[in-house]
Parts: C-alpha cells; sequence; structure tokens
C-alpha cells in the first residue's frame, strides 16, 4: 500500500536501532546494519519525495486505521518529504564518515544505535502530522545527540552535553506548553485539524501565548539568536561524524517548524511572525559572522558561521513571498550539504593533531599534510560563501532575486554587507591551515580520518551548481503547495 512510504523512512532507521544494539558485539557486521538500515531509509524517502512530487498530492498513513484527527498520522507532503531526503543525505553520510573515522567514541558498542536513533527522531519529527508526536521524535532525537556528545574524546563532551540536554529541556517545556495551549483552546493537535480550527477562529484566548511559546521553542532548536549560546560548545566538543549532522540538518527542524507555523497553522498571523524572523534573521547574519572571524577553532568558527547562515534562512522566511520561500528551501538543503562537508573536513584535519584539536595554533599548517582536504575545503568555502561554480551560488542568486522582486532593499542590503564575513572568515581559515607553513615544534599523526563523506557531498555541492534545475524545480514545486493550506487539511482529513 502507498500509505506506508511515509512511514517507511521512519522505520527503516528505527529498525537499524534495534540491528546494530544486536550486532554491538561484532562490530564490522554491526557497522554494514548500520550502513543498510540508513541507506535503505535514504532510498525510501527519494522514492517517497518522488512519488509525491509526481502525484501533486501527499501520501497520509494513519496509524492503526484511525482517521484523523483521532489517529496519529504521518504526512509525506512535498515540503516534509524534502526535508527527510534532506536530513537523510547527510546522515548517510555522516555514518560514512564515522566508519572512516579514528575517533575513539565512533567504536563505541553504543555509538551506531545512538545515531540511528537520532535519524529516527529527526526523520520522525517532519514527517509528523502532529505538533505532540513531533515533540516526542524531537525529544528522541535529542536524547540521542546528547548521548553521543558525551561520549565524545573532547574532555568537555560531557559539559557541552550538559548544557545541550539542560536547554532542550526548557525548549521541550516550551513546545510542551504550547501544544497544551493549543488544545486546550481547539480541542486537537493534528496540525491539519489545528490549522482548520484557527483559521475559523483566530483570536483563541491561548493563542497568542502558543505562538510564542512555538517561536521560543524552535529558535532554541535552530539555535536562532539570540537563543544560540549553547551552539558553539556543543557543537564543537561532539565527535565529527555528530557535529557535521548537529550544523548542518539537526538545526533545520526549528526552520521546518517556522515554515509550517507561516503557511499552515498561523496564516492569519503570519505578518507578526514574520517580522520578528526578519529582524532576528539580520541580528544572525551579522552576530555569527563577526563571532566566526573572531574565533580561534574552526569548528567553532563553522558553528557560528551556522548561526549566520541560518539567520539567512530565516529572512526570506520572513518575506513570505512566493520566490522567498523558494530560496528558502534552496538554502536550507544547499547549506545542509555544505556545512556537513566543511565540518567532515575540519574534523579530518583536526584528527592529524595529537590532541585531536581543532584550535588554529594546533592546526595551522597541518594541512600541508592533506592536500585532497584543502581543494574540497577550497570549493566548501566557495560555496559557503555563495560564489560560482557552486550550489551557494545558486542560493544566493535566487536569495536576491526575491528580494528585489519583493522590494525588501534595505534588509537586502544589510544582508550582502553581512554575507562579505563568510569569504573573509572561510578565506582566513583556509590561509591559515593550507598556506602557512607549521610551527617547528608541531607534529602531525601519519594518517587520520578518511575523506570519503566530505568528497560525496562537496561533489554533490557542484553538481547542484553547475545543474540546479531540479532543485530549483523541486523547491517551486513545494512552495506553491505550501501557498495552498487547504489542500494539506483536506488530504489529512478527507472530505
Amino acid at each position: 500500500m502507498k500509505e506506508h512510504l511515509a512511514l517507511l523512512p521512519i522505520i527503516l532507521p528505527l529498525t537499524g536501532v534495534a540491528l546494530t544494539l544486536l550486532l554491538r558485539r561484532r562490530r564490522r557486521i554491526q557497522a554494514l546494519a548500520a550502513l543498510a538500515a540508513i541507506g535503505s531509509a535514504f532510498a525510501s524517502s527519494l522514492v517517497l519525495l518522488s512519488f509525491v512530487w509526481r502525484q501533486g498530492e501527499p501520501i497520509v498513513f494513519h496509524s492503526g486505521g484511525w482517521p484523523a484527527p483521532f489517529g496519529i498520522s504521518v504526512v509525506g507532503d512535498l515540503l516534509s518529504a524534502t526535508m527527510a531526503v534532506m536530513s537523510q543525505a547527510v546522515l548517510l553520510m555522516g555514518v560514512v564518515y564515522a566508519l572512516g573515522s579514528r575517533d575513539q567514541a565512533v567504536r563505541y558498542q553504543a555509538f551506531l544505535p545512538l545515531f540511528m536513533g537520532l535519524t529516527t527522531g529527526l526523520t520522525g519529527a517532519m514527517l509528523s502530522g502532529d505538533l505532540f508526536n513531533l515533540f516526542v521524535f524531537a525529544e528522541l532525537m535529542v536524547i540521542s545527540a546528547t548521548a553521543l556528545t558525551a561520549i565524545s574524546d573532547d574532555p568537555f563532551g560531557a559539559e557541552a552535553a550538559f548544557k545541550y540536554f539542560y536547554i532542550s529541556l526548557l525548549a521541550a517545556a516550551f513546545l510542551l506548553l504550547a501544544v497544551g495551549s493549543l488544545y486546550v483552546s481547539y480541542g486537537t493537535v493534528n496540525m491539519a485539524d489545528l490549522a482548520q480550527r484557527i483559521a475559523a477562529d483566530p483570536n483563541g484566548y491561548l493563542v497568542p501565548p502558543a505562538i510564542a511559546l512555538l517561536i521560543a521553542a524552535f529558535m532554541v532548536k535552530s539555535a536562532v539568536f539570540p537563543f544560540h549560546f549553547w551552539q558553539p560548545d556543543f557543537h564543537a566538543t561532539s565527535p565529527t561524524a555528530v557535529h557535521a549532522v548537529l550544523s548542518s540538518v539537526v538545526v533545520k527542524l526549528g526552520v521546518y517548524g517556522f515554515l509550517r507555523m507561516t503557511t499552515l497553522l498561523f496564516v492569519t498571523h503570519a505578518a507578526v511572525i514574520q517580522t520578528l524572523l526578519i529582524i532576528l534573521g539580520i541580528a544572525g547574519v551579522f552576530y555569527g559572522g563577526l563571532s566566526a572571524i573572531g574565533t580561534h577553532d574552526v569548528k567553532r568558527m563553522l558553528a557560528y558561521s551556522t548561526l549566520a547562515q541560518v539567520g539567512l534562512i530565516l529572512v526570506p522566511i520572513g518575506w513570505g513571498t512566493p520566490m522567498a520561500l523558494t530560496a528558502a528551501i534552496i538554502m536550507m538543503f544547499n547549506h545542509s550539504l555544505i556545512k556537513s562537508a566543511m565540518l567532515m573536513l575540519a574534523g579530518a584535519v583536526s584528527s592529524r593533531t595529537p590532541t585531536k584539536t581543532a584550535a588554529f595554533y594546533a592546526i595551522t599548517g597541518l594541512g600541508k599534510k592533506v592536500p585532497a582536504a584543502g581543494v574540497l575545503f577550497l570549493f566548501g568555502g566557495l560555496a559557503l560563501a555563495g560564489i560560482p561554480p557552486t550550489n551557494g551560488f545558486v542560493s544566493k542568486m535566487v536569495l536576491f532575486r526575491s528580494g528585489l522582486e519583493g522590494q525588501y532593499y534595505l534588509s537586502l542590503a544589510i544582508i550582502a554587507l553581512a554575507s562579505v564575513l563568510s569569504l573573509i572568515y572561510v578565506a582566513r581559515a583556509f590561509q591559515r591551515i593550507w598556506w602557512q607553513p607549521m610551527a617547528e615544534n608541531a607534529k602531525a599523526k601519519p594518517v587520520g580520518d578518511k575523506l570519503w563523506a566530505p568528497a560525496l557531498l562537496i561533489t554533490t555541492v557542484l553538481v547542484l551548481g553547475l545543474w540546479a534545475e531540479p532543485l530549483v524545480q523541486l523547491a517551486q514545486a513545494t512552495v506553491s503547495w505550501l501557498m495552498q493550506p487547504e489542500a494539506y487539511i483536506q488530504a489529512v482529513l478527507g472530505g
């Protein structure tokens, strides 16, 4: 039955959790099982996206045969299916990187089961048809990410894990209170049913606090300024395979939430939400860019860069025009590929140091030992700065076209000025790691992490830069779908 296509991207990595736990004492077979589980999940996400895009309607799975809004619904529409493909592509590369990593953490028996749990949580949150199950899947993701950070080789891993866990606990409280407020007001948590009821009665007594709580929760999830303070420590101390996905696709859960809020749940309240997103997005672009320039660790630099890039994505969501939303989806997809590759390259270089540190004092000149990583980092840096022939250029081009079309000249000028910062910190990092000479007393390990995963990602970055049409068409089709919330409501509720 086609309805099960919406369930497979969640069930397959969940099955991977069980398989990798059962095979925990047989490392090679466990690794093959993990690759098979996440590879098949990615393939199922591609099939789901292809089917939904071709048919022009979502696939809805009602668990237990209970129709919405009474049962639990899993909804594979163009937005959630695109997010699932984006996330699982990067998560698959995360497993590939882990299998070629020399970190001690990736050899723990629990590492791959936890990684499969992270995959299940993130995918489930994006395919969930109701807010409460989005909360449940998000918490599975948080618990898995916390444990993966706590077992890091970095001595500050446990401290960063505690920070992340408690700030995520606060975000969970915000999200749960928002769900409760909406349930009290409208008697449902199904997003399609909520959208219909809120449109009929947008002035519910608890709607304003629910909106505020949802905004706060999604801002923490995406580390949006000024809710970003936990992010650099957490992302810089996680194992490379983990923080490469945390800083690229996990932070997109909040962005996904904002898209659902402004195009489905709170259409009548969207103008206020969008104005806030523009203001905080621009602030994040400046703060993240300046912080990235000022830091002395390449992983922290890229973590702050994520703050700036998420800000760039929020601004077109705030503009809210069809072309602006198209730009946001293209940027979100492309950034996930670019940032995960860049973080993996930073990890590959730092794996050559005796202490596996990514501090500039330790890795200055060390890139000469891995020239292939330098070539990949150069293309990744060009993509991050939005320079052709990379997909980052496509993202920036569509963003600026949407700003000109909507006549958002002031915010567009501010973004253009702030975007120069990305070129500065990327060029600085490349120059220090691959051009400056190594310190006289510096020592480098003869081998380090493998470059298979970042090489595949950078290749994809270049392919999408030279042949951007499929992604642009997908983003346009997704936006056309988002502009018709009644179609989503009808698909889920029937009638």
